[in-house]
């Protein structure tokens, strides 16, 4: 039954344009195997070549990048160390001249307390010679009051000076 099924349906036709074809397919498939193949597999192994030979190059762009990355990093610590530095130096030379300052003011008022102790001491001689001038003037009249007359310049001098140096002894004791 196979065999009339395909007798009337013309499945199973031998005839010569069957075999025509076979031939043709099998001479394609040499032509194509001698002469496409080839030329097909040599473009997709340059193209393969191609494809190995950018990823290379994105491998050692990559690299290259991950370099200067890391270059760059070493730059930045770099940086960041004399950044360091000059903060320490601006410390450094803050601290002197906040010493620097605080030796000038110390000597400024050194040198203010001891204007002002020989001002004192001028003022304090001009006041003893002032008592002394007082003094001197308040034992002639009590002088002249005991003695009861004007001494002479000379005895007048030396009973003067003898007051004043009784009056500086007593004033020490």
């Amino acid at each position: 039954m196979t065999l009339y099924l395909a007798e009337s349906a013309g499945l199973l036709d031998l005839s010569l344009s069957f075999v025509a074809e076979v031939i043709a397919f099998l001479v394609m498939i040499l032509l194509l195997g001698r002469f496409v193949y080839p030329r097909v597999i040599a473009a997709a192994e340059v193209r393969q070549r191609l494809i190995s030979e950018q990823l290379e190059r994105a491998e050692l762009a990559r690299q290259e990048a991950e370099d200067r990355l890391k270059q760059a990093e070493l730059r930045l610590q770099d940086a960041r160390g004399q950044a360091a530095e000059v903060l320490e130096g601006a410390g450094r030379s803050a601290e002197q001249l906040r010493a620097q300052l605080r030796q000038r003011a110390d000597e400024e008022a050194r040198r203010i307390v001891e204007s002002a102790r020989r001002d004192i001491e001028v003022e304090r001689e001009k006041a003893i010679d002032s008592v002394r001038g007082q003094v001197a003037d308040l034992v002639v009249a009590a002088t002249e009051k005991v003695v009861g007359q004007t001494l002479d310049d000379g005895r007048h001098r030396k009973l003067i000076e003898d007051a004043i140096a009784q009056v500086g002894a007593d004033s020490r004791n």
